[in-house]
C-alpha cells in the first residue's frame, strides 16, 4: 500500500506532444507562488493594515471585503488557468464548455493571451527601487510602504516578492505552449 500525502501531478500524456519538464513544474507550482500574496491580501479587507504606516482612509467594509476576496480568487483562477498550456484541456476545449467545448484550440488563441497578459503582469508588479525609500513603477516614481517594525516588513517582503515572477513564467509558458504546438510533426 502506497501512502500518498503530496499530490503529483497528473501525467502529461494527454497533450498532442511532450511538455518540457520545467514547463509543467512552472505551470504547477504558478498558482503555489501566488498564495502566500492572496494570503498577506486578506487581512486588509477587515481594515487590519498587517503593520504598514498609511495615511490613507480604508474604504467601507462593503468595498473592501468584496474588492479583497474577489482580487485574490481572480488571481488564483487566473494562475490555475496556466497549467491548462502544458495540459490537454489547453488543446482542446472540455466538452462542457459551451459552443467551443469539445473543439480543437488554436495555438494563437492561447499563446497570444498568455504572452499578452504576461507582459502586463510583468510591467503591474516590477518596480525598481531608486533609493532613499523610493521605487520607479508603472505609474511613476512611488515611496515604499513604511511598517511598524523589521518583522512587518520582512513579512510583507516574503509574501509579495514572489508575484514579480507571475508575468516571466506566464510569458515563458505561453512562448513554451506555441513552440510546442506549432512544431513540425517528427515522423
Amino acid at each position: 500500500m502506497k501512502l500518498e500525502i503530496l499530490h503529483t501531478p497528473p501525467p502529461v500524456s494527454d497533450t498532442e506532444r511532450p511538455v518540457p519538464r520545467w514547463a509543467v513544474g512552472l505551470a504547477y507550482a504558478l498558482p503555489l507562488l501566488l498564495l502566500p500574496s492572496c494570503l498577506w491580501r486578506l487581512p486588509f479587507a477587515l481594515h487590519f493594515e498587517m503593520g504598514q504606516v498609511q495615511d490613507l482612509d480604508m474604504p467601507p467594509y462593503w468595498v473592501s471585503i468584496p474588492y479583497v476576496l474577489g482580487l485574490s480568487v481572480l488571481s488564483e483562477v487566473i494562475a490555475i488557468l496556466t497549467i491548462g498550456l502544458v495540459r490537454g484541456w489547453g488543446e482542446v476545449a472540455p466538452t462542457w464548455i459551451p459552443v467551443i467545448g469539445g473543439r480543437r484550440v488554436r495555438p494563437m488563441a492561447a499563446a497570444v493571451p498568455a504572452v499578452l497578459g504576461g507582459l502586463i503582469l510583468t510591467l503591474l508588479f516590477t518596480n525598481v527601487p531608486i533609493g532613499d525609500g523610493r521605487k520607479l513603477t508603472l505609474y511613476g516614481i512611488a515611496d515604499n510602504a513604511g511598517y511598524t517594525n523589521d518583522a512587518w516588513q520582512a513579512l510583507a517582503t516574503v509574501c509579495l516578492t514572489p508575484v514579480a515572477a507571475w508575468g516571466p513564467v506566464t510569458i515563458a509558458l505561453g512562448i513554451a505552449y506555441y513552440r510546442r504546438r506549432t512544431a513540425p510533426s517528427q515522423g
